[in-house]
């Protein structure tokens, strides 16, 4: 059986994960940099390109200097598994459910995270031994739709994903979304004090003369 318990090690400092989506490698670290010092630990990149798959292998070279865990998304092929492998992600998360691709990650040692967007799909990713989902597209699915899955499914524990951001991520970990993954927010200085105070902090540490 598949398992990917390891997700609650993962988020155990934060109830937030960045996504950095299309930045290229500089851009990425730079956000990846200021993620990790708002205090959200885990970064995950999109591989659509081959320029995602060099940002995503930057950054995890920088991760990992900093004990920091980046994992590879929109992970739906053997192919994107093997790519996200050799980049040095620690984890895949993919938009719906596949079974295969699930497989793969996790015997290539990479907790996977496949989306779901209904009760089926998440009593067959809970049957095969899934506890860990990405619930996408969060925003349109909604908080109530946190709660109705709560009650027949209460060992589920859910990533909300898409149009997430300093605004709504409150309400979605207070409707039970284990983590909320925001992504622009991250480009958004407005919205700093309100993701810090989600994460218990002061916001990012600026560097000296900044």
């Amino acid at each position: 059986m598949i398992d990917n318990a390891q997700f609650s090690e993962m988020f155990t400092t934060s109830p937030l994960m960045a996504i950095l989506r299309g930045m290229g490698t500089e851009r990425s670290l730079a956000v990846a940099t200021t993620a990790w010092d708002l205090g959200i630990d885990v970064v995950e990149l999109p591989i659509q390109t081959q320029e995602d798959l060099k940002a995503l292998k930057a950054v995890a070279a920088a991760a990992r200097e900093r004990g920091k865990t980046v994992g590879a998304g929109t992970v739906v092929s053997i192919e994107h598994v093997r790519l996200a492998a050799a980049a040095g992600a620690a984890f895949t998360v993919s938009p719906g459910f596949d079974l295969e691709v699930v497989r793969a990650s996790s015997e290539a040692g990479m907790p996977p995270m496949p989306g779901v967007a209904s009760a089926t799909e998440v009593q067959l990713a809970l049957k095969s031994g899934l506890t860990w989902l990405k619930a996408f597209p969060a925003s349109v699915l909604g908080t109530q739709w946190l709660k109705a899955m709560h009650g027949p499914f209460p060992q589920a524990n859910f990533v909300t994903t898409g149009g997430m951001d300093a605004a709504n991520a409150g309400a979605f970990l207070a409707a039970g979304a284990r983590v909320v993954a925001v992504g622009s927010a991250l480009e958004d200085p407005d919205q700093f004090p309100r993701l810090a105070a989600l994460l218990g902090g002061d916001g990012p540490r600026r560097p000296a003369g900044q």
